[in-house]
């Protein structure tokens, strides 16, 4: 079966989920009345797989483009390290050398791989900086997983954090003169810096000594793997929540620094039900210069019930996306969904975020060490990775944000 062909039978069959729980809706619909509770499980389970076939099309789509990029580059998968160093440029070698300490650690490696990943005494404990090819490499998983990063701001840095300027207050408007008359003096036009810290961040895994050392798999791809996951929920979950202390400051997160209450919008909401008027108030409350990059971000839990939704045409306001890699949509923008943004349906709680996310800016501190666990595993057969990651991220501007609030009750 060809990649392509799995993805239209994907898309085909989530066509064909969402449609039966259109059914299931407009059913109800036509006899003016609610979802039972039988409807609702079903309607509910329908809304379930619709989730999960999405993620698999997106997974495939990804697959589909890693296998073009490596087809187009006609480089082989590596198998490891070694010595042939006959043509054989730096960035190559030291990924050998890195493959070899992965599988093998610091003792097994050769002369020239400790040359070339420029192994000295402080760093034989196990300790390294993995090279800058793996970290790029790393990085672009992590684009592709956090969903957030896809669409940010991604600024690479050093171990220095950066200074972001703000417009904290904007020039008064125009005045009307004479031919040369100059215009009086403005006063209220104000800048503001708002630093971003690299802050640290560390996470372990735990890797088969089978597999590390397996001549048909690489190394690299299977500690690269563990750490995209492990990070990635880690940074999705701070882009969306996290308070600001010593981490990154999330868009669910009410913050001056950040996105203010000001860009709250809980009018024709209930107190544990979003309702197609609040959205349509959420979308417009964006100027429209951000709506043209604007998405939707909700669990996929706030996504079913806005499913059910429909606007005053009696038309769904919510439509699958059908073709490549195109978005499910609300409203005419695209949406997209978290496991981890809030799903919280009770009195004055977050449950999702209309905004432009190229105003979330994220800062990456390039510099990524690996320190390898030789004994701690042993009785299970198991080597042990920490990746230490330092960055941050912070919206930069509010007024490219509105989020969805339910009532107070």
């Amino acid at each position: 079966m060809t990649m392509t062909k799995r993805l239209n039978e994907l898309r085909q069959e989530r066509g064909e989920v969402i449609h039966k729980a259109r059914q299931i809706s407009d059913k109800a619909g036509e006899e003016k009345r609610s979802l039972s509770a039988e409807e609702r499980a079903q309607f509910d389970a329908a809304m379930k797989k619709a989730g999960e076939l999405k993620d698999d099309i997106a997974a495939e789509e990804q697959l589909v483009e890693e296998e073009r990029a490596l087809a187009a580059s006609g480089a082989p998968a590596g198998h490891g390290g070694g010595e042939n160093r006959g043509g054989e440029s730096a960035e190559a070698r030291q990924m050998s050398a890195f493959r070899s300490f992965l599988s093998g650690g610091v003792s097994e490696m050769t002369a020239d791989e400790r040359r070339d990943l420029q192994v000295t005494d402080a760093t034989k404990g196990g300790n390294i900086i993995t090279p800058q090819q793996f970290v790029a490499q790393l990085i672009k998983d992590l684009d592709n997983m956090v969903h957030i990063r896809k669409l940010a701001n991604v600024i690479p840095g050093g171990t220095n954090g950066i200074g972001v300027p703000t417009l904290d207050a904007d020039l008064d408007d125009f005045e009307w003169t004479e031919e040369l008359a100059t215009g009086g003096e403005d006063s209220a036009m104000r800048f503001g810096k708002r630093a971003m810290e690299p802050n640290a961040m560390a996470k372990r895994i735990k890797v088969s000594n089978a597999l590390l050392r397996s001549t048909g798999l690489n190394a690299e791809d299977i500690v690269r793997q563990r750490l995209v996951y492990k990070l990635g929920v880690t940074q999705e979950k701070a882009y969306l929540t996290g308070d600001g202390n010593k981490k990154p400051l999330g868009v669910f997160t009410a913050s001056n620094n950040g996105i203010a209450t000001s860009r709250d919008v809980s009018e024709g909401n209930t107190s544990t039900a979003i309702t197609a008027d609040n959205l349509k108030r959420v979308k417009y409350a964006l100027k429209q210069q951000y709506r043209g990059k604007a998405q939707w971000l909700f669990h996929r839990d706030i996504i079913t019930d806005i499913a059910l939704l429909k606007g005053t045409d009696n038309q769904y306001i919510w439509r699958e996306g059908l073709s490549a890699g195109e978005p499910d949509r609300l409203l005419n923008l695209p949406l997209a969904e978290s496991e981890y943004a809030p799903n919280t349906k009770t009195a004055s709680q977050y449950v999702g975020i209309l905004g432009d996310f190229s105003n979330y800016w994220i800062l990456d501190n390039m510099q990524f060490t690996l320190q390898r666990l030789v004994e701690l595993y042993a009785e299970s057969n198991q080597t042990g990775f920490i990746g230490r990651y330092q960055g941050d991220g912070a919206p930069v501007l509010g007024e490219a944000f509105a989020r969805v609030k339910l009532a107070s009750g």
